[in-house]
């Protein structure tokens, strides 16, 4: 347990920056299984609508530190391959 004044706001940061981090992560999880499962379905068109969706979660991922940057662009990368190797 913590002693000082300090490390028990650094434990109460850590938790607040918790929810934030776990909001964060469900929506990008929740937006690529979506994307997944329309592709699993041969439905091409749904999933490029739903691709920016997946892209702006992924991005306010990045804005609030959650995922560094050449991480999301490699996130974006492997979505739009794999929509683009069942399109053509």
């Amino acid at each position: 347990m913590a002693i000082t004044s300090s490390a028990k706001k650094a434990i109460r940061v850590s938790a607040r920056k918790r929810v934030f981090n776990l909001r964060r992560k469900d929506a990008i999880a929740n937006a690529v299984k979506k994307i997944k499962r329309l592709i699993k379905e041969k439905k091409i068109k749904e999933a490029q609508a739903f691709l920016p969706l997946a892209y702006q979660a992924i991005d306010k991922a990045v804005k609030t530190k959650y995922l560094k940057k050449n991480t999301a662009a490699r996130k974006k990368s492997r979505l739009a391959k794999l929509i683009n190797k069942i399109g053509n």
